[in-house]
Order: structure tokens, then C-alpha cells, then sequence
């Protein structure tokens, strides 16, 4: 075996082996069955022409041994070409940075199925097996990598997407608040007209909206229009769409293990509507997050009140007005106080902060309660506070001492609660239902009264005229009664006979 070379003859050698500066060496004359490359000349070599390539290994066609240790090659991809040699059985890697590396071996092996010996060892049946086995895994790994590769692109896109139409809708939106305004203020310019997803104005008030962003709007996929990602114990909707994945038939032990229901692009009434459903399909959750949900006014934090459990709550100041509110979290402690929340936007809830927001709130909740009349409050609590609030009004007259200390403490408990439940939210939606529903019942009372008005005033008028005709009548009816007994004989003779055809 050869153990040295010279300086001419490796240069030989490795012109044979290369291509240096461009130049090719002729393959026929060159046709060693050893190459020994020692220090860093093959490092050397390949930073110079970049990776070896199928022609560069066709250039040495007998080449069955190749000693590269201690030559600096830190990438399978320096020696890749070497995989293309049908000659070579026995090549030597030792003391380079890649034989340290915990996948050269299999690596090695599986690349270059034509070895007998590495680093001047037999290789047996058992190591190239594992070798194919280690290089599936990798091979599984690698697609499976990928695949979450993709999976996360689809996922940034659809978000992306999502967004973007987010955004087309509140600026619509805004324009379209912008108008009403604008028209109540002057109401002799035509208004908007809305028709769906539609919009159209004169062009000096939609400037660039006329167009471009409805079109825009229009344009956006169905298909990728929101997003549903269950992480662990998180529960991501994307989008007003995800919404309906509350009525899949969610496993027992997937729902279970949800605790934090995040909400991101949904507007908080369309929200509200399945919150009734959260609270059945979810049972555990326990954090709830709020992006870009249009959160505006303390009242709709009302709505939460409806769900089992609260132990953290997450308003994201992005699209969430509500947060610029100085006492929002005073007011969240107050009105939900029945959960005894832990933490609101990251914060340790303390006792002082629920003392505050008593103090602040509480006035409030008593005054809304007291003006309400008590068929009106009955309404709007639920069942189980109906007992309550009928146990509350039945005890309310007794003498003091009459119940002891504890049950003064829960009936004043269950007053405070009770209080608090007529601080409730109307979505818009449902208040425009009921504002149609509240217009159709005044139509009809006015229909009503209008024909009780019309029958009332007949009967006067007929009343009336009875009053003008009554004394010639009554002159009338004396009259004949005169006439009628004045002989007395004939008019018994009549009475008599009236009874006898009667019989």
C-alpha cells in the first residue's frame, strides 16, 4: 500500500482526481488503484473547486483505496461525489471534523453501498442494516419536517389572509359610520346604499374605497377564510368562520383537556352568540383571549358573566378599545366578581383590587336593580336566580334575628350577585330584532287604539243623537200607553187574549 507521495506526484495525482483552474487531465494515462491525501490538502483542494462531481471521479476508474484522514472535511458534501465510484471499497475519514458527527457512519454506509472497509475496518451485514434503518428514519424525519413546514406556511398565510379581510371590513365599516354620520348631519346628500357585501357611494366620500377594496373583498378565498388550531390545551380561532367549529362533535377527552380559548379576527357579538356553547362543548376552560375583537364599551364584558368559569382573562389592546378605559379591569373584577378571577392581561388579581372595584362599581349594580320594576328583573334572571331573587323578596320583611349570622351573610351575597345580573349586554343584532320587534308591537297598539278611538266615537255620536231624539220618543211611548188603557175593559179583552196565543 502506498504510504506516501510526494509533492509532483500528489499533484498529479490530484489533477487526474479534480479539475484545478479549469484545466482537465487526461483519465487514460492516469490509473492509481491508492490515493493518500495528508494535512489539509484535500480541504484545500475542494474550497478551491467548490464539490467534486461524477466526472471528476470517472478520471481516476480504478480507484479502490482513499486515506483522507486528518484533512479538515466537516460536510458529507465535500466527498459526496466519492458515492459515484463503483471502484472504491476502502476509504478512511479519521481525524476530520465529520467523523465526530453522530450520523457519519450511517451516513457513510448508506450513500456508498460499495465499501468493504471504513477507517480501515471491515463493515459487517449488521452495521449497513442499521445504517438503512437510521437513514428511513431520517428520511421520515425529513418529510415529516417538512410536512410541518407546510403546515406552518398554510397556517401563516391563512392568518395572513384572514387579516387581511379583517381589515377590508373595519375600514368598510368605518366609512360606512362615517357616512350615517355625515348624513344625519346633512340630510339633503343621497346616502349610502348597502346591499350585502356591497357598498357603493358617490366617489368624493369613498375616495379610494370604490373599487379597489370591495373588489378586494369580494376576491378573498372562502376556502382559507378561518382558521381552527387546537395546541395542547389551546384552543385558536381565526376568523368569524371558526366559530362553527364549536358544533363539531368534539371528543370528551380533546374537549376536556382544553383550558384557554383564544379569539382573533371575531367580532365580540358574534362572539357572544355561542358563548352558551363554549360553556357545554368546553367545560374546563378556564383562559380566555381577546385579539382584534372589537371590544369598545365596559357593557359587553356583561356577556362573560354567562359562561361556568373565568380564572384568567387576555384583552390584547390591538383592536380592543375597551383597554384604553382607565378602570376596565376595576369594572371586569366588579361584574364578574362570582368567579374570583386570578388574573387579568398577565396581573396577579389582589384583594385590594377587588375592594376597589367595589367600592367603585357597586353603587352602580344597587341603582340598576332598584329601578327596575320587579316583573322586569324576574325576566332577566335565570332560573336558578329566580328562586333566589323569590326567597330574597319573601325574606325581606322579617324581623332582624329572626335567621342567623351565616344565613344574613349568604342572603347578602346572593343580593350583591343578584344585582349584578341585571348589569346585562344586548348585542346589536339582537337589538335591532327586538327595535323591529318593539316597532311592530307599537304599529299594532296604534292600529288598536285607532279602532277603539273610531268604535268609542261612534257610540258617542249615536249616544248623542239618542240624547236629541229621547223626549219626542218618550212623548211617543205616553202617548200610546194613554190610548192603549184608556178603555179599560177592551184593553184586558187584548191583554188576555195576548196570553191565550202566547200559551
Amino acid at each position: 500500500m502506498l504510504k506516501e507521495a510526494s509533492s509532483s506526484s500528489f499533484s498529479l495525482l490530484l489533477g487526474a482526481f479534480y479539475l484545478a483552474s479549469g484545466a482537465a487531465c487526461s483519465a487514460d494515462v492516469l490509473k492509481p488503484s491508492h490515493l493518500i491525501c495528508s494535512g489539509e490538502e484535500w480541504s484545500s483542494m475542494s474550497s478551491r473547486n467548490q464539490a467534486c462531481s461524477q466526472r471528476d471521479v470517472d478520471n481516476l476508474p480504478c480507484l479502490q483505496r482513499l486515506f483522507l484522514s486528518f484533512n479538515n472535511i466537516s460536510s458529507f458534501d465535500n466527498v459526496s461525489c466519492l458515492a459515484d465510484s463503483t471502484s472504491l471499497s476502502d476509504i478512511t475519514f479519521d481525524g476530520n471534523p465529520i467523523a465526530q458527527e453522530s450520523w457519519y457512519k450511517h451516513t457513510i454506509l448508506q450513500n456508498m453501498m460499495q465499501l468493504r472497509q471504513l477507517d480501515m475496518k471491515r463493515i459487517t451485514e449488521e452495521e449497513r442494516r442499521m445504517a438503512s434503518i437510521l437513514a428511513k428514519k431520517e428520511e421520515e424525519k425529513k418529510r415529516e419536517n417538512q410536512k410541518q413546514s407546510l403546515l406552518k406556511e398554510k397556517k401563516r398565510l391563512t392568518i395572513n389572509n384572514v387579516a387581511r379581510k379583517w381589515d377590508l371590513q373595519q375600514r368598510v365599516a368605518n366609512i360606512v359610520t362615517a357616512q350615517d354620520r355625515k348624513d344625519s348631519d346633512s340630510p339633503s346628500q343621497d346616502p349610502c346604499q348597502i346591499d350585502g357585501s356591497h357598498i357603493s357611494a358617490s366617489p368624493e366620500e369613498t375616495g379610494s374605497l370604490d373599487s379597489g377594496l370591495t373588489s378586494a373583498l369580494q376576491g378573498l378565498s372562502v376556502i382559507d377564510s378561518h382558521l381552527v388550531e387546537l395546541d395542547g390545551d389551546t384552543l385558536s380561532l381565526y376568523g368569524s368562520g371558526a366559530l362553527e367549529s364549536l358544533d363539531r362533535n368534539w371528543s370528551a377527552q380533546t374537549a376536556g383537556m382544553v383550558t384557554t380559548v383564544s379569539f382573533t379576527f371575531i367580532e365580540f357579538d358574534e362572539i357572544v352568540q355561542v358563548l352558551p356553547k363554549l360553556k357545554i362543548k368546553f367545560p374546563n376552560s378556564l383562559h380566555l383571549k381577546f385579539r382584534e375583537t372589537n371590544l369598545v364599551m365596559l357593557q359587553q364584558f356583561n356577556a362573560l358573566a354567562q359562561l361556568r368559569r373565568i380564572d384568567q382573562l387576555t384583552i390584547d389592546p390591538q383592536g380592543n378599545p375597551v383597554v384604553n378605559f382607565t378602570l376596565w379591569k376595576y369594572y371586569v373584577l366588579f361584574r364578574l366578581s362570582h368567579f374570583s378571577m386570578q388574573k387579568i392581561n398577565g396581573t396577579e388579581v389582589t384583594q385590594n383590587d377587588m375592594i376597589m372595584a367595589e367600592r367603585l362599581f357597586g353603587i352602580l349594580a344597587h341603582v340598576a336593580s332598584s329601578e327596575l320594576p320587579q316583573y322586569r328583573l324576574i325576566s332577566i334572571l335565570g332560573d336558578a336566580r329566580k328562586k333566589q331573587f323569590r326567597y330574597l323578596l319573601e325574606t325581606k320583611g322579617k324581623k332582624p334575628g329572626i335567621v342567623n349570622e351565616e344565613n344574613n351573610d349568604s342572603k347578602r351575597l346572593i343580593g350583591e350577585n343578584t344585582n349584578r345580573a341585571t348589569l346585562n349586554y344586548t348585542t346589536r343584532d339582537f337589538y335591532n330584532e327586538r327595535l323591529e320587534e318593539i316597532k311592530e308591537k307599537k304599529k299594532f297598539c296604534k292600529m288598536y287604539i285607532e279602532d277603539l278611538v273610531k268604535e268609542a266615537t261612534e257610540i258617542n255620536m249615536k249616544n248623542e243623537a239618542l240624547q236629541k231624539l229621547w223626549p219626542q220618543m218618550f212623548i211617543e211611548l205616553v202617548r200610546d200607553a194613554v190610548i192603549e188603557i184608556r178603555n179599560k175593559n177592551s184593553y184586558m179583552k187584548l191583554c188576555l187574549q195576548q196570553i191565550t196565543d202566547q200559551k
